[in-house]
Parts: structure tokens; C-alpha cells; sequence
């Protein structure tokens, strides 16, 4: 499986050449986070990158945050401008996502699905699926989109229908009504749950 390294990804921050940064919380996790009204509820963010979602959830009074990244320069970053919060509210960890080990009640999804190559995405779906407790969701954006150019790697509703439907409960898919501009029409919404279907005795 492809795997594109630690030192890929730092060279992408220290050379500023993160052409998937917005510089704030997309409108769609932002409107998501507006609803959710458990203000305890633990929260994992997979390749947080430059963390505009981390400042969101503490500016909402979100009191459980966990975020990863394989990339040093991302979370020395993060570390310096929510250290006040580190070991209170917030989890800062510099890892392989896959080696990331916990239970928690949801997932945000924004642009890390798309940074892994497609080979990875079977094993995303197993990790996704271990840290989350029962009931627990995975809640973001998937690109609606394929590009000529990797990463990002981007995909189609049918194709993540495929991918996520045997092991998770398809609580939304659908284009996003509320994209930025850029990525008008380019975009799914999703919310995926962590069923555990009761087996029949035998």
C-alpha cells in the first residue's frame, strides 16, 4: 500500500505549500458543530493539519478534543496557539493516524480521507471503526470529485457507498448544499454510524 511519509507531510507545512487550507472551518463541519449540543462529547480529528476546527469546537465550549497528525510542524503549531487548553480540553498527538489507539463518540472528516491513497482506504474504514465506541459517528466531507493530479485523491457517493456501507450505518450522503464557493458541487456530506447489529443465537 502507498503511503506518502511523515517527512512529506512536514515539508508541505514548512514550505507553506498546503493549497488545501482555507484558513477557517468549512461551512459545512462549522454548521455541524453548530447543532451538536453535548458539549462533552469525545472528539477525534485525523489529520488536523492546521487545526481552524480544533478552535471552533473550544471557542463552542467543546471540553474533550483529541487531534492527530504525522505531521511535526502541524501540531508544534497547534501546541503553540491552544497551549493553555493542551491537557485540559485538548489531546495534541504527532502520529500515524493508524497508530492511533481510544474510544470516541465521533469523528470529524476534513481533508485526511482524501491525503491517504485509495489503497488505505479499506484499512480507514477498519480504524474508523475501532476508535469509535458503539453508536459513535463519523461525521465530514468527502470530495464529490477525482483529480488529475495526487493527492488529494477524490471519489464518487457510489464509490463511498460501497466502501463504508458494509460496516456502517449511512445516517446522511449527499452533495453539500453549503460548500465554499470553490468547491461548489465538489463536495458529499456524510454521517456514518457505528451500529453493532445483534447476531441471531444459533
Amino acid at each position: 500500500m502507498e503511503k506518502l511519509d511523515a517527512t512529506y507531510w512536514n515539508n508541505k507545512y514548512l514550505n507553506q505549500e498546503t493549497g488545501w487550507d482555507i484558513g477557517e472551518i468549512s461551512t459545512p463541519l462549522k454548521t455541524y458543530i453548530d447543532q451538536l449540543e453535548n458539549k462533552n462529547l469525545s472528539i477525534l480529528i485525523p489529520g488536523c493539519g492546521n487545526g481552524y476546527e480544533v478552535g471552533y469546537l473550544l471557542e463552542k465550549g467543546f471540553t474533550n478534543i483529541t487531534v492527530v497528525d504525522i505531521a511535526a510542524e502541524a501540531t508544534r503549531s497547534l501546541k503553540e496557539k491552544y497551549a493553555e487548553h493542551i491537557d485540559k480540553s485538548l489531546q495534541i498527538m504527532t502520529q500515524d493516524f493508524f497508530e492511533t489507539y481510544g474510544r470516541f463518540d465521533l469523528i470529524l472528516e476534513q481533508t485526511f480521507f482524501c491525503a491517504l491513497h485509495p489503497s488505505l482506504r479499506p484499512a480507514y474504514v477498519d480504524k474508523i471503526f475501532q476508535l469509535l465506541k458503539p453508536g459513535g459517528k463519523l461525521a465530514g466531507v468527502l470530495f464529490n470529485r477525482h483529480f488529475d493530479e495526487n493527492p488529494p485523491y477524490g471519489g464518487s457517493i457510489k464509490e463511498y457507498r460501497q466502501l463504508f456501507g458494509l460496516t456502517f450505518a449511512l445516517r446522511v450522503m449527499e452533495p453539500c448544499y453549503n460548500s465554499i464557493s470553490p468547491r461548489k458541487n465538489a463536495e458529499v456530506f456524510i454521517i456514518l454510524q457505528k451500529v453493532i447489529w445483534n447476531t441471531p443465537k444459533i
